[in-house]
């Protein structure tokens, strides 16, 4: 079972979206079920914001969340049951609701109701893609017509696409997919960005795209905002990377810790290579499981990486700041998927990018587990030899 979500401001293309990717993973032997957006069952119900009070609208929103839930527990309680892969397709989840709050009133309902951000956000869904709606790089095609309950105009819809998108920054798995293609090709990219995720071979077919991990290097400095350098909302997360014994020229496996305010995913990590690639195949854990494999983690060859990962969005571009506390207190490293050269690339300006290290195999996570020493007053590393 795969739980996607997708999100994103109004005329984004969820609803072609859905149907593309119900076409294709049933081509493929797969049960689709989509979850219709709450939100538009209990508004096509009659109900108006206008017409509430400030006391009803907070009631609204927290039974909207609820009945949400319900929802959504009703359809993965079926696939789970099923005798062959399914995907349940959310049309927006969770984290969406908080985009409509302010954030007090947000966590007033978290406190009523024993939630919490990581469990609904992180734990709950598999994958969380984000298609950007018309009104941000594809105005002329904007359009409220095809769904009565739409009242935005293109300013309104460009900011509840923003907050949509900030509300679930720091999902491990949250593509952003926006409008700087055809809206076809959109579609193919947002299948490419599930299918690679399941790790289908037919992805390839899909789309042909030369995106790639790009890392920089950072110079380590204050990270507090500040009015010279204003920062765009971020989440941060405490990681923990412990490597598992290895044999030479095997595969490599590592276990993950991420979470926030005491709340942890957990993952393990293989990578092999497969017919000249390398892959990469992640699964979610339990608290258990990771706590067994942790206790065969390699301590002789490796140590503990432990960092503060800093989520955020720029620029239509998804980022990650990597703020590392052991071994190597002070070096920072910076990250994004994209296929824009390193020139054309708009850099967070409020950050000192010392260099790209993309590709240098001292900065890859395994030497950097192994690695000791710093070059003094650089935060360059010294290379290993492997």
């Amino acid at each position: 079972m795969w739980r996607l979500v997708l999100t994103g401001g109004p005329c984004g293309g969820k609803t072609t979206a859905q149907i593309t990717l119900s076409t294709i993973f049933e081509s493929m032997g797969w049960r689709v079920f989509r979850v219709p957006e709450t939100a538009t069952i209990l508004l096509g119900g009659g109900v108006s914001f206008s017409l509430l009070d400030d006391e009803q609208r907070l009631e609204f929103q927290e039974n909207l969340l609820k009945t949400m839930f319900q929802l959504e527990d009703t359809y993965f309680s079926l696939a789970s049951t099923q005798k062959r892969n399914c995907l349940v397709i959310c049309d927006r989840g969770a984290m969406d609701a908080s985009a409509y709050l302010p954030r007090e009133e947000w966590e007033g309902i978290l406190e009523k109701n024993s939630l919490n951000e990581v469990d609904i956000r992180d734990n709950r869904y598999d994958q969380v893609v984000h298609l950007v709606s018309a009104a941000n790089g594809a105005e002329e095609h904007y359009t409220r017509s095809n769904n009565k309950t739409r009242t935005e105009d293109i300013e309104l819809a460009t900011t509840n696409d923003r907050l949509v998108g900030e509300a679930w920054v720091g999902h491990p798995y949250y593509e952003l997919i926006d409008n700087s293609t055809d809206f076809e090709t959109k579609m193919r990219r947002l299948c490419r960005a599930v299918t690679t995720r399941l790790h289908i071979p037919h992805a390839e077919e899909l789309l042909h795209s030369d995106s790639k991990k790009r890392k920089f290097l950072v110079e380590c400095e204050s990270l507090e905002p500040s009015v010279e350098r204003p920062w765009p909302r971020f989440r941060d997360f405490q990681v923990h990377h412990d490597y598992l014994p290895c044999f030479p020229n095997g595969p490599q496996a590592r276990i993950r810790r991420r979470g926030r305010h005491g709340k942890w995913m957990y993952t393990h990590t293989v990578r092999k290579e497969v017919a000249g690639a390398m892959v990469e195949t992640r699964t979610n854990v339990s608290r258990q499981i990771y706590d067994q494999l942790l206790a065969q983690a390699d301590r002789e060859s490796n140590v503990t990486i432990e960092k503060t990962r800093r989520c955020f969005v720029w620029q239509n571009q998804i980022w990650q700041l990597d703020i590392y506390s052991t071994p190597h207190p002070g070096l920072m490293l910076l990250e994004t998927y994209t296929a824009v050269p390193t020139n054309q690339l708009v850099m967070p300006d409020f950050l000192t990018v010392k260099s790209e290290v993309t590709g240098e195999s001292s900065y890859s996570m395994f030497n950097l587990s192994k690695t000791t020493k710093i070059t003094n007053g650089v935060n360059g590393l010294t290379p290993d030899q492997d």
